[in-house]
């Protein structure tokens, strides 16, 4: 008789932490936590963990419930994180998942979302497929989209009168990112003279620097190399040791984590435009997560912090109006949704959940004091500023 009482005690217990957790409100962080985007995804996790303490004042609980995150490292690698995505839904009961890191395994893991029914955030992955032809109507992004940067790069150094030239690597990033540039860069009066592709893997860039220098020399006006280039190689600090100053052209490329901004110390006065750089947005959040990440880590937070930081704050925003974690009446209330990030407003249209919002048009100073060039602003492109095409087939 005590034995089956003490059995029935343990069951009910069981019952009742069961219950405990199954009212929490689970958000899944799929991230590339170990692997070549490391710097990255920690980033994220970081500004998410405080952007749900920002939005939630403290409590972290939303329409009741504890806010309960639940982290998957796939590595940056594409089945990792489409068995990651898939356990965060079936096995973990998530109700909403973020992620991930890579591009390669975010577009892998869209369709996981489809399958499952269930709301995917993409954050921080760029490519413009991911809310283009790989889209499905369960991903929402609060991340920038290739076209963003390359649209906002454009409008930042385009104006009658500017000749430019591009280089970027030979593989889908590099050569999207200069077709969005391209169409972009038409429409502000700019001319475009060269496109150089080169490796991945490229150290020397003597020849290519040679072709791009030909083709500016003898233009009239303004004359800039645009670079878009992400990982090791260097080619802006190549370029420049090749002296483009001698025949009148400046370099150009876009913001990057703060590690990355110690290379352009060597590129006083270079322009382009950034999706953030912490000294920038000037907004109550953007105060709060400077002064907060300052107090706990002893740094400014970064590119991707305030990506995580805008992903948290979006779900918060999307449950309130909800009044609920079921995923079609979260679709009807994300669809149009405006919410505050650290770079102000932000809105998922609703053609393709892509978040618009702002970006920074920069000029590059150096303080000997700060070990990363200072990105002085010169002018906030709006949303309104930049018409980013809608690239699915909804």
């Amino acid at each position: 008789m005590r034995r089956s009482l003490i059995l029935t005690a343990a069951i009910i217990g069981l019952a009742a932490s069961s219950s405990a957790q199954a009212d929490d409100l689970k958000i899944a962080l799929i991230y590339g936590k170990t692997g070549p985007l490391e710097a990255y995804a920690k980033q994220t996790e970081t500004g998410l963990k405080l952007g749900f303490e920002y939005a939630t004042k403290g409590t972290m609980t939303l329409d009741g419930r504890k806010i309960v995150i639940i982290t998957k490292d796939d590595q940056g690698k594409p089945d990792l994180a489409k068995a990651a995505l898939a356990e965060a839904y079936q096995d973990d009961k998530a109700d909403i998942a973020i992620g991930t890191t890579s591009s390669a395994a975010a577009l892998a893991i869209l369709p996981v979302a489809e399958e499952n029914k269930k709301i995917l955030i993409v954050e921080p992955a760029v490519a413009d497929q991911i809310t283009g032809e790989k889209w499905n109507r369960y991903i929402f992004r609060t991340a920038r989209n290739s076209s963003q940067d390359a649209i906002s790069n454009a409008v930042a150094i385009g104006k009658q009168g500017v000749t430019v030239a591009t280089l970027a690597q030979d593989y889908a990033f590099g050569r999207d990112g200069v077709a969005a540039f391209k169409e972009a860069l038409s429409k502000t009066g700019a001319t475009l003279a060269a496109e150089e592709y080169a490796p991945t893997s490229t150290t020397d860039f003597t020849a290519v620097g040679q072709r791009l220098f030909d083709a500016l020399k003898d233009k009239p006006g303004r004359k800039v190399i645009w670079v878009i280039w992400a990982g090791a190689g260097n080619p802006l600090a190549k370029l420049q040791d090749m002296d483009p100053k001698r025949y009148g052209i400046e370099l150009s490329t876009g913001g990057n984590i703060l590690p990355a901004l110690a290379a352009y110390k060597g590129l006083p006065g270079m322009e382009g435009a950034t999706y953030y750089f912490y000294d920038i947005p000037k907004n109550p959040v953007n105060d709060w997560l400077v002064a907060e990440h300052q107090k706990r880590f002893n740094a400014p937070p970064d590119f991707f912090t305030a990506g995580g930081f805008a992903a948290a704050m979006s779900v918060v925003a999307a449950v309130t109006k909800a009044k609920s974690t079921d995923t079609e009446k979260l679709i009807t209330a994300m669809e149009g949704l405006e919410f505050d990030t650290p770079k102000g407003k932000m809105v998922f249209r609703k053609e393709d959940h892509q978040a618009l919002q702002s970006m920074y048009h920069f000029k590059v100073k150096v303080d000997p004091n700060v070990a990363w060039a200072v990105l002085e602003p010169v002018r906030e492109l709006k949303i309104e500023d930049m018409d980013v095409p809608i690239k699915n087939k909804r």
